[in-house]
């Protein structure tokens, strides 16, 4: 049967009126599969953690970051939602040591890109702390394991943790949601330095992912040290 123009008119306004996607429906949609893969977790007798996380690795070679090239350069390597499974990817990973110059390894909750102009991140900032290379394994492990189990205070601010290997040291961050929230940001500073029972002749620095935007860089030029 020939379908009229009128017809067609129509059909194609109910396709162009079909509502999309929403931000709030794709969230609740990732949250009721969440809840469900935590229950066959609970079901075989696994140990979910609070929140799903995600392992990337970043290799890239040395020079002026571009946009393009860093979001090309990030690859995921695993992710996981439970204690059990945390074990088995983490123990087969290469230690610091062993990794390239320059070279990044994030851990990030799942969801959350590990990207300034993310939408988790873009209004949010990061504590930075730098270690000599022969020390900088271990403290990224308490760090791993400190954000894997949720000690960290204001957790729910909390958007992951990148180790950078370099050539002369080695660089742990923490980023967080708001940079803005003083409190939030202090406290959590304070978190990281008991956790990591870090020595008092460590400085701590902060910069906001803005503030790392404008200038391109993701250590350099720090607002807040302590």
């Amino acid at each position: 049967m020939e379908v009229t123009g009128e017809k067609r008119e129509l059909e194609k306004k109910n396709l162009n009126n079909t509502p999309s996607p929403t931000t709030d429906s794709l969230t609740a949609d990732r949250e009721a599969k969440d809840l469900e893969r935590a229950a066959l977790d609970l079901k075989a007798g696994l140990h979910p953690l609070k929140h799903n996380f995600v392992f990337w690795y970043t290799r890239r070679t040395p020079g002026v970051r571009t946009q393009t090239s860093y979001e090309d350069n990030i690859k995921k390597i695993v992710d996981f939602s439970t204690v059990e499974r945390f074990w088995v990817c983490y123990c087969h990973f290469a230690r610091p040591s062993t990794l390239p110059s320059p070279a990044d390894l994030h851990l990030f909750k799942d969801g959350i890109c590990p990207l300034w102009e993310d939408s988790a991140n873009c209004n949010g900032g990061k504590w930075i702390i730098r270690f000599k290379k022969a020390v900088s394994g271990r403290f990224w492990e308490d760090l791993v394991l400190s954000l894997v189990g949720d000690q960290l205070d204001y957790g729910d601010n909390i958007c992951g943790a990148v180790l950078s290997v370099r050539s002369n040291e080695d660089i742990l961050s923490v980023w967080n949601r708001n940079a803005s929230d003083h409190q939030a940001v202090m406290a959590l500073r304070d978190s990281i330095k008991r956790h990591l029972k870090l020595p008092s002749s460590y400085v701590m620095e902060y910069k906001p992912h803005d503030a790392s935007l404008r200038d391109n860089s993701s250590y350099c030029n720090t607002w807040l040290r302590g």
